[in-house]
């Protein structure tokens, strides 16, 4: 049976904390590295489910590095070495507390926004007679506060800057960034017949250097459309054939689940976790247009530790 990752508790030279995440375990190695381990959890509506998806971590990370070592001619990013197939070590920059939600079309929670009758979201005006999945003039930044637990926020351009969240110095660079990199990702993904509907970008600074720091154009960052048959499925209505984890939030939430106060989280069926896998499987193939290699899974755990603990000593 294929293991999965959902926790870890490693001990490594130097460490001095350890970040659990929705998603990944951050470790601090001595306020100059950090070792990020892509676990097989998965979240939605800001909640981790109980289940792991087999090879989901993996995905990440490597769908990450393949976006990560594209784009260093834009932004510079936190990554230095990749010793084992879930894992990153990189640099230690200090986040900025905002994440950059860019989207290119009204999908997902901006078209929740707006089937609810808002018209501006995070301070940015959206045209009216807009329908789903319908493609926007030009592609909008939508912010988020970075909640330590719990939901993350919209808040608007100003208001970040109000607040200190981000000096406008900063904020403008970061707006940049954004745009270039979401620009890029958008023309990878056309190259391989998908549309690059959404993401979002995590930035971080350190000796007075921007970093881009986290995940890119990943499956849990980001919502996918194929190309083809897009124009005739939003003509006609139809759901667009996408590579994200939509069809999870949408299957969470026809199991009345959407992460409010009171409603608890479903038993996911083993068959459902299976298709997910595949669905990220799938993603990164085509994403990268490589064929996806399984790494062994017997032990997990060991097998990072060792990786990693290898990696560290020719480091420290």
């Amino acid at each position: 049976m294929t293991q999965t990752i959902t926790r870890t508790g490693f001990n490594f030279p130097l460490q001095k904390s350890i970040y659990h995440g929705k998603v990944r375990d951050v470790y601090n190695i001595d306020d100059r590295l950090l070792v990020m381990v892509v676990t097989d959890r998965i979240s939605a509506f800001d909640v981790v489910l109980p289940k792991g998806i087999p090879f989901k971590g993996q995905v990440l990370n490597q769908v990450a590095l393949k976006f990560l070592d594209a784009t260093t001619d834009i932004v510079p990013n936190w990554k230095i070495s990749v010793p084992d197939p879930m894992v990153m070590i990189g640099h230690f920059a200090k986040p900025f507390r905002v994440e950059m939600v860019i989207r290119g079309y009204l999908s997902g929670h901006a078209w929740r926004e707006y089937k609810a009758g808002k018209r501006v979201v995070c301070g940015v005006p959206m045209p009216d007679g807009m329908v789903e999945n319908q493609k926007f003039p030009d592609p909008i930044i939508t912010p988020t506060t970075k909640a330590e637990t719990g939901h993350d926020l919209d808040i608007s351009r100003n208001e970040i800057i109000e607040r200190g969240l981000v000096s406008e110095h900063d904020y403008s660079f970061l707006e940049e960034y954004t745009v270039r990199l979401f620009e890029r990702g958008t023309r990878m993904a056309a190259e391989k017949g998908l549309i690059l509907v959404d993401t979002k970008y995590e930035f971080g600074e350190k000796d007075g250097k921007i970093y881009l720091i986290d995940e890119i154009n990943t499956p849990d960052s980001s919502r996918y459309f194929y190309a083809e048959g897009y124009e005739e499925r939003l003509r006609n209505g139809e759901p667009q054939k996408q590579l994200s984890k939509e069809f999870v939030r949408q299957w969470l939430i026809k199991n009345n689940f959407q992460g409010k106060p009171g409603q608890i989280v479903p038993d996911i069926p083993d068959a459902l976790v299976q298709q997910i896998s595949e669905r990220y499987i799938e993603l990164y193939e085509k994403i990268t247009g490589e064929r996806f290699q399984r790494f062994e899974t017997g032990n997990l755990m060991k097998r990072i530790e060792r990786n990693t603990r290898d990696q560290l000593k020719k480091m420290l």
